[in-house]
């Protein structure tokens, strides 16, 4: 992807959320996903909190782009959903899946199966790792 066009996609991402959050009264208040997830400053020494640089999307293929942009959209509608009091559905906390290793639309059966499988890898008694298995714990308990 050539890093102008590419550039210009990820701007739209932010005038999208920026139009989403407006028409759903959130206010300067609430930090925009936008920020955490993309950096599009070119290379050099500065750090960055967001998950994904410019460089690192335009190395990405065209499926690991889509899942970037799927998450980040699965991250906004979440919090314009907990900003409204709107989450009725079982819609998880896309940064506790994202822990799991989940997608960020997963299901319940998704989460269940994940915990399931985890929780036999990393349980003490299976010579698991005790540490991961209380963090594993945490996760899944907030999930819930």
């Amino acid at each position: 992807m050539i890093t102008a066009e590419l550039k210009r996609k990820v701007r739209k991402l932010k005038k999208f959320e920026n139009t989403v959050r407006g028409q759903n009264g959130m206010g300067a208040g609430v930090p925009p996903v936008w920020d955490r997830f993309f950096d599009l400053r070119d290379g050099g020494s500065h750090k960055s909190m967001a998950l994904h640089s410019l460089s690192e999307l335009a190395a990405m293929s065209r499926d690991e782009y889509k899942a970037v942009v799927d998450e980040f959209f699965a991250r906004v509608y979440y919090e314009v959903y907990i900003h409204n009091g709107i989450i009725d559905a079982p819609v998880y906390d896309p940064s506790l899946l994202e822990q799991l290793g989940l997608p960020p639309i997963s299901d319940e059966a998704a989460v269940k199966k994940r915990f399931r499988d985890l929780a036999k890898k990393y349980h003490p008694d299976t010579g698991g790792d005790a540490g991961k298995f209380i963090k594993l714990m945490t996760v899944y308990r907030e999930l819930q």
